[in-house]
């Protein structure tokens, strides 16, 4: 393998991926801001959720929204369901790992809160689980994945299913549209130029 060749191919499939991106998914991200901005005015919060690297998306974005991302401003209630690691060990040993996040979302969602599941395949049963859960209970139920994915439609709406069947091109897209995500709640909150 040539390094130059390789690199080569890694930004040119990323940035077909970026438009396919930008082709698809306008509608469904603007459905998902206007999801959250209306849950945050009416004092709901974002809960965040997902596995391995999906895990780490849900803690970022969560932490962007609780403490900053383009400038100082007030908090803005969101969370990760995959940092208490007591929590996680207890309902994984306990309940069964399917159940890691629907029992998080049965302790502390309301109606009007969002959840929102980040799954790369589209198939994972805890992020399957939750959204149900949280559809069951009220609470707005949108997920982030890449093709494969589109059968959480059942459960996800808004769903943004990035346009690619390779894992490393839906995790880069995953985290843009999730970073843009914060963007724009910060803008639509009126915390943000």
């Amino acid at each position: 393998m040539h390094v130059s060749s390789f690199f080569d191919d890694e930004l040119e499939e990323h940035a077909a991926v970026v438009a396919a991106t930008r082709a698809d998914l306008r509608g469904p991200f603007e459905a998902l801001v206007e999801l959250c901005v209306n849950s945050l005015k009416n004092g709901g919060k974002l809960m965040f959720f997902g596995n391995g690297g999906s895990a780490a998306d849900a803690q970022h974005l969560a932490t962007e929204l609780s403490v900053r991302y383009i400038k100082n401003r007030p908090a803005i209630a969101a969370i990760a369901l995959t940092t208490d690691t007591s929590t996680i060990t207890a309902i994984g040993n306990d309940l069964g790992f399917e159940q890691l996040f629907s029992r998080q979302i049965e302790a502390i969602g309301k109606p009007g809160d969002v959840a929102i599941g980040i799954t790369t395949s589209g198939t994972s049963a805890n992020v399957v689980e939750a959204l149900k859960c949280a559809k069951e209970a009220g609470i707005g139920a949108a997920a982030l994945t890449g093709n494969g994915g589109s059968s959480l439609g059942s459960v996800a709406d808004p769903l943004l299913v990035v346009p690619s069947g390779t894992t490393a091109r839906v995790q880069e897209m995953h985290i843009l549209l999730g970073q843009m995500l914060c963007g724009a709640i910060e803008k639509e909150l009126g915390y943000a130029d």
